[in-house]
């Protein structure tokens, strides 16, 4: 069954930045542990070289689940100046060449606005704003398409942005752009706060979800928390994705993303059992759902 969702990990979970150091360090233990695939966050260009960090997964056996764009203090691509646009669609399509060097399938993250930036705004003005997402955006999906990988926006939860906290907002911000191309990155974390039904909110996105990360409701172990994961599970499996499961946590042990993450307490007993925990949980679970289709082009 887990097959047809490959489960992978962020090395968040112990480290930022995440460098070819870092990588070293993580990417031998996920793959004795038993993960198909790993997340690799691109916080600065030269945090890691993509040719040196293929040598790392090729060694460890994993595959390279997504590139993580991360949009600190001055990425932006709404309501901010034209060099800051420029700058932040760069900063995306070298993540997206970062990928295509990798071999990895997707960019994700919520590559529209700083994590944390928060404004009011009215219809008027929120129609505006993603007309304006779309525009500086394109460059930057005409880039992904040439390069053969997909882009997938992530919705936040209200206190680290205003401009996509929903499945229905994301769609309705990324209409008229290419589904082949870019589509939706669903986080457990942020959905759990904002979507009153987790299963709900899969059944509107299917067909546009591109990239799946899992946690706990406080954004620690999976499994250990109050959420409907067989009903998550089951919609996914429902709206046609078969993609990767990556378990997304933090360190609070790590001035820059324990901030903008509000991770100010351990979420388990170690870092280490949150991946190893999480996947146990995921593997049991996921022995219980729906196989994907059968394949019609098999014998």
């Amino acid at each position: 069954m887990t097959a047809a969702f490959p489960l992978g990990a962020n090395p968040w979970i112990w480290h930022s930045p995440v460098t070819y150091e870092t990588l070293g360090d993580v990417l031998p233990r996920l793959s004795a542990w038993g993960f198909d695939c790993v997340e690799i966050p691109l916080e600065n260009e030269r945090d890691w070289a993509p040719a040196s960090v293929a040598k790392l997964l090729d060694a460890s056996g994993l595959a390279p689940a997504a590139v993580i764009a991360v949009m600190p203090p001055g990425r932006d691509l709404v309501r901010t100046d034209p060099r800051t646009v420029r700058v932040t669609q760069d900063y995306l399509c070298r993540c997206v060449e970062a990928a295509g060097a990798l071999g990895a399938p997707t960019v994700a993250g919520p590559m529209y606005a700083a994590v944390g930036r928060t404004w009011r705004m009215d219809r008027a003005e929120r129609a505006a704003a993603y007309e304006e997402l779309r525009e500086n955006l394109a460059p930057v999906v005409a880039h992904a398409r040439a390069a053969g990988v997909r882009l997938a926006v992530e919705p936040l939860n209200r206190y680290e942005t205003s401009l996509l906290n929903t499945v229905d907002q994301t769609l309705e911000a990324l209409a008229g752009l290419p589904g082949t191309t870019i589509g939706l990155a669903l986080d457990v974390y942020h959905q759990n706060i904002e979507e009153r039904s987790l299963p709900d909110a899969v059944h509107r996105a299917a067909g546009r979800i591109v990239h799946v990360q899992v946690c706990a409701n406080d954004r620690g172990t999976p499994g250990a928390d109050s959420l409907d994961w067989p009903g998550f599970l089951t919609a996914l499996t429902a709206s046609g994705y078969w993609g990767p499961l990556c378990i997304e946590s933090f360190t609070a042990h790590n001035d820059a993303i324990a901030v903008a993450a509000s991770v100010w307490r351990p979420l388990a007993g170690t870092q280490d059992s949150i991946a190893t925990d999480g996947l146990a949980f995921l593997r049991r679970t996921l022995s219980a759902a729906p196989g994907p289709p059968p394949d019609p082009a098999r014998p």
